[in-house]
């Protein structure tokens, strides 16, 4: 099947399936809830995940220009829920989320612009790769951190979100420090989601860090830094 039959295919295959599913009723509140004016099928995740289950079955990508193809033809569809598929659809081909496929999600993270697609690319797709090939994406890394794009500083603060104890601490620390100064909601948010993380792992690495560090980062950064830290008792809200 050429790249451009394999992609028509899946994107007639997912629009059907999505169509039948459709609720109009729900689609107001689910784009006012994202604050977006991207329309939306009306579609809510349970309901979604069986599609999702036979698009693995029926469309696994065998050559990288079907993945490619595949990702782009769902992204660059109308329907919010169809983004969502695109960025399953990549998930769920393991063979392709590698260091390759790191310029399609970049381009992904800088059209998705919003967190519910953003993270997800961030935690399961360049992460991913992150974990997989830390040598290799290192690099990238030290790039997006730096990038004019806020939404990708925050993929890379987030690029380490559960990898336990193969984080690259020195990385990941100094990723929250390189950005503590920033005002931006969002990036205050990754740098504590990320330390939040961490600390199920090391916690006695964010304490330390939070020790030291603490009074360069926002509140916001340190409250949800030091949640699960507050919550088994090895730190108090005086604390942070």
């Amino acid at each position: 099947m050429s790249k451009t039959k394999f992609a028509k295919e899946l994107v007639k295959f997912v629009q059907a399936q999505y169509r039948s599913l459709a609720d109009p009723s729900k689609a107001p509140n689910m784009a006012a809830y994202m604050k977006t004016e991207m329309p939306f099928y009306g579609i809510a995740k349970p309901e979604r995940l069986p599609v999702y289950r036979e698009v693995k079955k029926r469309f696994r990508s065998e050559s990288r220009e079907d993945y490619e193809a595949g990702v782009i033809a769902l992204w660059n569809l109308p329907y919010r829920e169809e983004k969502y598929a695109a960025l399953d659809f990549a998930r769920h081909n393991e063979r392709f989320v590698n260091a390759d496929s790191m310029p399609l999600y970049e381009r992904l993270i800088r059209e998705g612009a919003w967190w519910d697609l953003v993270d997800e690319i961030a935690t399961h797709l360049s992460g991913r790769v992150l974990l997989r090939q830390r040598a290799a994406l290192k690099p990238i890394i030290k790039q997006w951190i730096a990038d004019d794009d806020m939404w990708i500083r925050r993929s890379a603060l987030l690029s380490q979100i559960g990898h336990k104890d193969r984080t690259d601490t020195k990385q990941l620390f100094g990723n929250c420090l390189l950005l503590a100064h920033e005002k931006e909601f969002f990036i205050r948010k990754a740098i504590g989601w990320s330390l939040r993380d961490y600390s199920w792992t090391n916690p006695d690495a964010v304490i330390t860090f939070l020790g030291e560090h603490g009074v360069k980062l926002s509140p916001l950064s340190r409250r949800e830094g030091a949640k699960r830290l507050i919550a088994v008792g090895l730190l108090t809200k005086e604390d942070v």
